[in-house]
């Protein structure tokens, strides 16, 4: 699943391990949703998109 989680994060001058902590799952985990190897559930998707200041439409959407 391609997605903006790293951009946005990046954007944020956030790091992996920041992000990680506030939505409560490991680094590697936001690793492997960012290289878009892993599809998170719902919930995590919205929690990124409020810990990110973001739509889950910005983030996760895809467009052909």
């Amino acid at each position: 699943m391609k997605n903006k989680v790293k951009f946005t994060r990046m954007e944020q001058k956030m790091t992996q391990e920041q992000l990680a902590r506030r939505v409560r799952v490991t680094r590697q985990t936001i690793g492997l949703i960012e290289k878009g190897e892993y599809n998170p559930t719902l919930q995590l998707c919205v929690a990124i998109a409020k810990v990110l200041g973001k739509t889950l439409d910005d983030l996760f959407w895809e467009v052909e």
